[in-house]
């Protein structure tokens, strides 16, 4: 599970992914981040002694724009309420809104 993908949008906040082979609950992460559309970087913790020092009780951490969000299993609502904040287009400028509606 070493596999490495570009995230969907380049202005979208980056998903890396700490795992480590066997790990369950490491291809259920992948499969939900998949589920929403959400392209990660999986790191394996055990290629890195530091990595593996920090992570080795909580695989997977799961990160998204350099913040820890997850550790062992993911919370879907949390993960919606991400992905609706963090991965949602920007909104229109005031001013455009106000032009369309003219």
């Amino acid at each position: 599970m070493t596999q490495s993908t570009q995230s969907p949008s380049s202005a979208a906040p980056a998903v890396v992914v700490y795992t480590r082979a066997g790990c369950h609950l490491c291809d259920e992460a992948a499969q939900l981040l998949g589920a929403y559309g959400l392209a990660a970087s999986f790191i394996d913790i055990d290629a890195d002694p530091q990595l593996r020092a920090l992570h080795t009780d909580w695989v997977p951490v799961v990160e998204i724009g350099g913040r820890i969000r997850f550790r062992g299993r993911i919370d879907p609502v949390l993960l919606e309420r991400i992905v609706r904040t963090e991965f949602a287009p920007p909104s229109p400028a005031p001013d455009s809104l106000h032009a369309q509606n003219r």
